[in-house]
């Protein structure tokens, strides 16, 4: 687990408990947030519970291929298939956690949250520094779902 989600976050329910939960491994040590098409995907999301619209519209965008988004579309990990690219705050509960999570390490890993045609959002989990690289870049990604 996560992250549990607090008063004030999208989906929060009192008599519920919600939140995320990171996938256990990585599913790429270096992989592109894109397809190779620089277009605006619409996948501006960075809020809590944005990820999962986020990777949908990159899909929906780029098509088929090798990238962070297609590799969450596709996977499934043992009866889960509901994985997704974090969004740029949805990334920082990992980073935040990361001690008790473990397998992380100080890596540069990919959100789903885009900041323009040529860029998206990225967070380097050594020192928590969130950013924008280049969609063409190798990055590490690390899927979560939400319950």
């Amino acid at each position: 687990m996560v992250y549990i989600l607090q008063s004030g976050d999208p989906g929060y329910d009192t008599n519920i408990q919600h939140g995320l939960i990171a996938a256990t491994a990585y599913q790429s040590t270096g992989i592109q947030w894109h397809n190779g098409s620089y277009v605006v995907t619409g996948a501006t999301g960075t809020a809590i519970g944005t990820g999962q619209a986020n990777t949908t519209s990159i899909v929906e965008k780029q098509g088929t291929g090798s990238y962070a988004a297609q590799l969450y579309n596709d996977l499934t990990v043992g009866s889960y298939s509901d994985w997704y690219l974090p969004s740029r705050n949805e990334l920082d509960k990992p980073y935040l956690n990361k001690g008790t999570i473990g397998g992380f390490g100080g890596y540069l890993y990919w959100s789903s949250s885009e900041y323009d045609a040529y860029y998206a959002w990225f967070q380097y989990f050594y020192s928590g520094f969130q950013f924008y690289n280049y969609k063409l870049s190798a990055n590490r990604v690390r899927g979560v779902r939400a319950f």
